[in-house]
């Protein structure tokens, strides 16, 4: 990476003062980017607290949109920023941060994953952790505010959301499963800093237990039960997570069409996996039972994608992207919590204090793990995927501002990119081994399958009455079909599907942004490669749209075009 000066043009200093101003009101989104000096802070989620961040949006908004540039480069920088929390107040005004709840990406989540990523390697460290855990309290006394304000006004999120949440917080306090707070309290050391650790996260359990009792006592019985969000808020919500306007019926139609190309795929990889039968399920249950494709132990299977990560990025490196050496690091973590998800998690600003990380929150009592499947996820969070492409966005301070490198992420981009990612290993001759390619396209169809469930669901609309499977034509979507599609088009257990469904439908929006995103990434690169002819160059195509760092797919699509 070079050394040139870091970009400071007007629209860069307002981009960053804005940054510094947001982590001052939202420390744990600090954390959460590495940036240091707030983990003993916690946001104010009381209404004052959002009406400081709506004022801080209008005001950045006002000033970046009168500003002049007078670079492509700062042409970008300015349509990112304003992009983004053009949406972001979109959002605040609709009173959507501030009500909408679900087990996955809510605030109380929030709260909670923030202790993972905090350091732990010194007794200074502990008395940090020590003074975030004592703050819960406080903070979710605020949010309570903030939820019963928005309840008064008719804004509650559904019933089976608002039960999900209750649900995961009584798994994370210990009355309905592990104990998170005693978990981490019980990793302190042996010093005088312990019985302090122990008393703050005794308070921290005790205000989320409050919590999930006030949410299933005071606002469940106000809640809604209807699932579905609507047009208007699923089409801010698809705004918000692709940084694009899409057409929601085109791309239901399509999310169809893939999805039986897709299994189409899956079904010829099958019979030449299983004698001539094309049954995707018999061929998954084979696969499943294989012992050399089969590892038994979460430290096992840690290990495992370990290796194959650390492989990748060793191969990538030099041939196909250009990894920096201070990027070649990616830590594969089984996480503390047992819900099921995978994710990755940034390295800190700094590329030493915390590095990135991959991980799994393996749910309870799963022992074995079958590598078929696990392939494609690997490369999607690690490298070619959500590892190079935030690592890499991190270094390019001689391109991108801090806000910029380390505080805009857009799902579809990033996401789409991760699904690009798998899908480029097999087009790299990574997934030749038949299980492997078929894992990437089980990942795939049930990424597709999302797409057909959210956008229907959401929009309750019709099932299509020449759709290719045949499945319940001229119906109207509700959560019960969304279950039972789900499970007619993927291989995965029950209760992963019930909870995945409940993400839908308490997240709206977001699961289609995988697949979608990838479609314009893909769409971009055929642009791209109409413009150039000839001349179209695959590895320079991938520096080019890494080095305009995470901004919406519509604003991606408007800056490739220039270049």
């Amino acid at each position: 990476m070079t050394d040139a000066t870091p970009p400071n043009s007007p629209i860069d200093q307002i981009a960053e003062q804005f940054l510094e101003s947001f982590v001052q009101l939202s420390p744990t989104q600090a954390t959460f980017m590495g940036i240091q000096g707030h983990d003993h802070e916690l946001p104010d989620f009381s209404p004052a607290g959002f009406e400081a961040l709506i004022e801080l949006n209008r005001r950045t908004i006002a000033e970046a949109s009168a500003v002049p540039v007078s670079a492509p480069r700062e042409e970008v920088a300015k349509d990112a920023l304003l992009e983004r929390l053009g949406l972001e107040l979109e959002r605040y005004e609709a009173g959507v941060p501030q009500h909408q709840l679900n087990a996955i990406a809510s605030i109380p989540a929030e709260l909670r994953q923030v202790f993972d990523l905090m350091p732990t390697a010194t007794q200074d460290d502990w008395e940090t952790m020590a003074i975030r855990l004592n703050l819960i309290g406080t903070t979710l006394d605020g949010y309570r505010e903030t939820l019963a304000g928005q309840a008064a006004a008719g804004q509650v999120s559904a019933a089976r959301q608002i039960n999900s949440l209750a649900e995961r917080i009584a798994s994370w306090t210990g009355s309905d499963g592990d104990d998170f707070f005693s978990g981490l309290a019980a990793k302190a050391p042996d010093s005088p800093v312990k019985p302090s650790v122990e008393a703050a996260a005794a308070s921290a359990r005790k205000a989320y237990g409050q919590f999930g009792e006030w949410l299933t006592s005071e606002l469940l019985p106000q809640a809604p039960s209807r699932d579905a969000c609507g047009r208007e808020v699923y089409a801010l919500a698809s705004r918000d997570f692709l940084g694009a306007t899409i057409d929601l019926e085109e791309t239901y139609a399509w999310g169809w069409e893939e999805l039986a190309r897709i299994e189409g795929d899956m079904q010829t990889i099958a019979a030449d996996l299983n004698a001539g039968d094309r049954n995707i399920e018999a061929v998954a249950a084979l696969l499943d039972n294989d012992p050399a494709r089969k590892i038994h132990g979460k430290e096992a299977f840690r290990d495992w994608m370990q290796q194959l990560a650390d492989a990748a990025v060793t191969e990538l490196a030099g041939t196909h992207f250009d990894i920096p050496d201070a990027i070649r690091r990616i830590d594969c973590e089984i996480a503390p919590t047992s819900d099921g998800s995978i994710y990755y998690t940034p390295p800190s600003e700094d590329l030493t204090t915390r590095p990135g990380q991959m991980w799994w929150s393996v749910p309870a009592g799963v022992e074995d793990f079958a590598t078929w499947r696990e392939v494609t996820t690997v490369y999607h969070e690690g490298v070619p995927g959500h590892h190079l492409q935030v690592a890499q966005t991190m270094l390019r301070t001689d391109l991108l501002n801090r806000w910029h490198r380390v505080g805009c992420w857009v799902s579809g981009t990033g996401e789409g990119w991760a699904l690009y990612a798998e899908r480029l290993m097999e087009e790299l001759g990574y997934l030749e081994e038949p299980g492997a390619r078929l894992g990437m396209l089980d990942a795939q169809g049930f990424r597709a399958a999302r797409v057909i469930v959210d956008i229907g669901m959401h929009l309750e609309l019709e099932v299509p009455k020449d759709n290719p499977f045949g499945w319940r034509p001229g119906e109207t979507w509700n959560a019960d079909l969304g279950f039972e599609f789900l499970r007619a088009h993927s291989r995965m257990e029950t209760e992963f599907l019930k909870a995945e469904l409940n993400r839908y439908l308490g997240w709206p929006g977001q699961a289609p942004s995988y697949k979608v995103g990838e479609r314009i990434w893909l769409q971009a690169r055929e642009e791209a490669k109409q413009r150039k002819g000839s001349a179209f160059d695959l590895k320079t195509f991938h520096s080019d749209a890494l080095n305009l760092g995470s901004i919406g797919l519509d604003p991606l699509r408007r800056a490739l075009a220039k270049l």
